[in-house]
């Protein structure tokens, strides 16, 4: 997807006279690869999508959300990725163990928390990606820990805590996006050209999905319609926008944070109204 994406984006921009290197056009590329869970759960929320369609499709995104950092950042991909793999498995099961030897929601909620903080700290200080293990810890404490390790009452109380993070977190993001388009030029280009890229993006989606759930349904059995939902539900979000606000300042910044916010914009109004149907 970035590689399709970004050579798509270099064609586009040279039609409206913008020169933009081969290297920013693949980073544009990896930076809106990435759908959103958070805006996808939201909206398969109001589409009363079944349980099964929001694993599947939130569980992509996350992993999505990961992988994309680790391209963007052009950082070591083996060391990045494998080291947080196996560092984020190892302190998610750390601390699934001790959510198991205690029976305090409020203990049991703070050390998730602390999971997230001190883990990302540690990723950071490791040189492996911190993204990544932090979905391989929570993978072990969504599944082993909810499973085996939490009563009722933690449960209820972890879904709750960790859902008002997300969409205060969500929120403050989008205020920050807000402050920093006052700054950021716009014009019938910029639409035209962003328009032109959500259909690349929306193309590129299905050719990369669409294979995987060719090749996935040899081995087991896939809804019909999933590859029109994971195209479709493909919302683009925070991440895109936070990884463009990321680049280096200089006019390829500009340009390229302002066609991702748009393209995001697009995203989550035209797709996002319209997946129920």
């Amino acid at each position: 997807a970035t590689t399709l994406i970004g050579t798509l984006a270099y064609w586009i921009f040279a039609l409206f006279g913008w020169h933009v290197s081969p290297l920013y056009c693949l980073l544009f590329g990896a930076l809106i690869s990435p759908t959103d869970p958070i805006a996808v759960l939201g909206v398969l929320r109001t589409a009363n999508a079944s349980k099964p369609l929001k694993t599947t499709i939130v569980g992509e995104s996350l992993f999505n959300d990961g992988t994309a950092v680790v391209v963007f950042t052009a950082l070591l991909f083996v060391h990045e990725a494998v080291g947080g793999v196996l560092f984020g498995g190892l302190i998610g099961y750390a601390v699934y163990l001790m959510i198991k030897s205690i029976e305090q929601y409020q203990i049991e909620v703070m050390l998730t928390l602390a999971l997230v903080i001190g883990g990302s700290a540690m990723a950071s200080e490791l040189h492996v990606s911190g993204p990544i293990a932090m979905v391989v810890a929570g993978l072990i404490i969504g599944n082993l820990g909810r499973n085996l390790a939490m009563n009722d009452m933690t449960r209820r109380y972890m879904d709750g805590f960790w859902e008002l993070l997300d969409d205060m977190l969500n929120a403050l993001l989008f205020a920050l996006i807000g402050m920093e388009l006052l700054l950021l030029p716009f014009s019938w280009q910029h639409l035209i050209a962003a328009s032109l890229l959500a259909v690349a993006i929306l193309l590129s989606r299905f050719v990369t999905v669409a294979p995987a759930i060719l090749l996935l349904r040899r081995w087991r059995k896939v809804p019909h319609g999933t590859i029109r939902i994971l195209t479709w539900g493909g919302l683009r979000g925070g991440v895109s926008v936070a990884l463009a606000l990321a680049l280096p300042t200089g006019p390829e910044r500009d340009l390229l944070l302002s066609i991702t916010y748009i393209v995001v914009l697009l995203s989550i109004l035209l797709q996002g109204l319209t997946i129920g149907k």
